[in-house]
């Protein structure tokens, strides 16, 4: 049963389900799952509107940011915040930070609180948050069904934003977000994605730029893991949460459409189609991102996948898919994912005249047979740049200071997500897709 509010008044569970069905038609046309092979995919629907003016950095040049979302990425992010601020590594400050799960709120409130020797302002609505003044950026680390709408209104609030991965849940959000971060200039969005900040893969690119390899023809990525019971289940369920009492479960549910109360949801949302696309965008982001960034062969144009339900049958979501995404310039990607094997492909780029090999630490170039005697091998030693996570954190700062768009940006969010949308929807629909990027739309063809 639908637990009931005593503090919500007569009257007040009706609307409530009328706007949650509301709701939920509208995140179903956003999903667009079981769409007809004539309907098309394009941007969510809505005026785009101009951003709030930015917040200036101060003479003291303390970047004051908030963090929406505290639970696992959130409070790592804020552990890294705060200690980039405690070890002198830069000047930033966490003055708030949102969440509709009052526990896990506690905890980051208290820990920020000891590490700043200040007050940290709490809040269950973002929008209040947002409305503040004195922030310069907002990092998001919330389901990834509230990550469009959350990032569209902190950057219309006038706040850089640091959005976890994946961009967002399905394309026509991308394609909108992209919208407004086009029709405003002036700000900042960083996707949260690992390895893009790694050397490797900037030599890779370089190579590439120079043609190093002649044409490149096809490469092959992975994010392979392994499990005994389930992927995911490591989030703990507390038997303490309650809606109504300290979380707010409606908030939490937000564009997905209004559910029945369940922990596990709560906890473990990547296992559920409805609010994640599981391997896809939680984990294979990470090796997508940076080697579409390298290969630079434009959008993705044609998406085909297969996924699985082999060992984890409990899971909505698949435990083993299979990718495979054609670009505009003439390039295919293999991607492979699992959550019940860990033996990966070895991520590389095949070219007409030479390999290259990124599975290590460095970039190494390997002249084909055919071309030996005309391409000279290469490899590139790259230096450690410790946590690459940390690098990003960073790298969002000196964005937010410098103004320099982040290498981690919009445009290329969105061609993931182009990637991301497209492979899951053929997963689950048994159909080929085809991405246009003249019209910015897409559609099934199989």
């Amino acid at each position: 049963m639908k637990h009931k509010d005593p503090m919500k008044p007569a009257g007040a569970d009706r609307r409530d389900f009328l706007r949650g069905a509301a709701v939920a038609a509208g995140a179903m046309a956003l999903t667009g799952c079981n769409l007809p092979g004539s309907e098309r995919i394009a941007a969510a629907p809505g005026a785009i509107a101009k951003a709030a003016g930015r917040t200036p950095l101060g003479d003291d040049g303390v970047v004051r940011m908030a963090v929406i979302g505290t639970g696992g990425m959130g409070g790592g992010h804020i552990d890294s915040f705060l200690r980039f601020a405690t070890r002198g590594e830069e000047k930033v400050e966490i003055v708030a930070v949102c969440d509709v799960n009052h526990k896990r709120r506690a905890v980051a409130e208290n820990k920020i609180n000891k590490a700043q020797g200040g007050k940290c302002a709490i809040y269950n609505d973002y929008h209040e948050l947002l409305a503040r003044k004195d922030i310069h950026g907002v990092l998001i680390a919330s389901p990834e069904h509230w990550h469009a709408q959350m990032a569209e209104d902190a950057l219309l609030a006038g706040k850089d934003v640091y959005l976890e991965k994946p961009m967002t849940l399905r394309l026509p959000e991308a394609l909108r977000l992209r919208q407004i971060v086009l029709a405003n200039p002036d700000m900042l969005i960083q996707i949260g994605t690992q390895k893009i900040m790694l050397p490797k893969y900037k030599a890779a690119q370089e190579m590439i730029a120079r043609d190093a390899i002649g044409k490149p023809t096809f490469s092959q990525t992975s994010y392979c893991r392994n499990s005994r019971d389930g992927e995911w289940l490591y989030y703990g369920i507390d038997p303490e949460w309650k809606p109504g009492v300290n979380i707010d479960w409606e908030r939490w549910c937000g564009p997905a459409g209004l559910r029945e109360w369940d922990p596990a949801l709560c906890a473990r949302w990547r296992r559920y189609k409805d609010f994640s696309t599981g391997i896809v965008g939680d984990l294979l982001v990470h090796e997508i991102t940076p080697l579409m960034m390298a290969l630079d062969q434009g959008w993705p144009t044609r998406v085909v996948a297969t996924g699985g339900h082999y060992i984890d049958k409990a899971m909505e979501n698949h435990d083993q898919v299979n990718l495979q995404i054609q670009f505009e310039k003439g390039h295919t990607l293999i991607v492979a994912g699992s959550t019940c094997n860990e033996m990966g492909l070895e991520t590389m780029i095949r070219g007409h005249q030479g390999t290259i090999y990124l599975g290590g630490g460095n970039c190494k170039m390997v002249p084909q047979r055919l071309f030996a005697d005309d391409v000279e091998p290469e490899e590139v030693i790259c230096e450690s740049i410790g946590n690459d996570q940390d690098a990003l954190r960073k790298n969002w700062l000196d964005c937010i200071r410098t103004r320099r768009q982040p290498d981690s940006n919009v445009d290329l969010g969105t061609k993931v997500i182009v990637a991301v949308d497209l492979a899951t929807r053929s997963m689950w629909e048994g159909k080929a897709f085809e991405f246009d990027p003249s019209t910015m739309t897409a559609e099934s063809i199989g």
